[in-house]
């Protein structure tokens, strides 16, 4: 069995006019949120054996903050920027190229892509994955390849607000 943990960047600052989207930071919320909901995923016993992150600010920044929390090495986090720029395909594919040893991975990304990946993989219907929300989906095969519409099944989504 193969779980694939799908990680929304939490909220980012918009704050300074002059920074690109790829290097906007986490706002104040977002500096709250996403230490809270890795913990919560430290409480579910959620170790990734593999994180890839978006390398835009915002992501990357929520990524270490996992990381650090969960004890995975922030050296190991693969960044790829195909999660900032790719959509739903791009996604699928490097999904499917994740090696088998991996049983875990978690992406960290953007919407829309993410929300429509998660809808795509798993047949469900979620509206939005809001800011700093994850979605675990577990799919029967022992390979990623076989990753595809339909395949995972939806097992929870979790997001700041339902805690507060």
């Amino acid at each position: 069995m193969k779980t694939l943990y799908l990680v929304r960047h939490a909220k980012s600052s918009w704050e300074n006019a002059n920074l690109s989207d790829f290097d906007r930071p986490l706002n104040k919320r977002g500096r709250k949120n996403a230490p809270f909901m890795a913990e919560l995923m430290r409480g579910k016993n959620v170790y990734p054996d593999l994180v890839v992150s978006s390398p835009a600010n915002r992501a990357l920044t929520t990524a270490e903050i996992f990381c650090e929390t969960l004890g995975y090495p922030l050296e190991n986090v693969e960044q790829r920027i195909e999660i900032y720029e790719g959509g739903l395909n791009h996604m699928l594919l490097l999904v499917q190229q994740i090696p088998d040893n991996y049983a875990i991975a978690m992406l960290f990304g953007h919407n829309p892509t993410l929300t429509s990946f998660a809808n795509f993989i798993s047949g469900e219907r979620l509206e939005n994955i809001v800011t700093c929300g994850i979605v675990r989906i577990n799919f029967k095969s022992n390979t990623w390849q076989e990753t595809m519409m339909d395949a995972g099944e939806l097992v929870w989504y979790e997001y700041p607000k339902k805690y507060q």
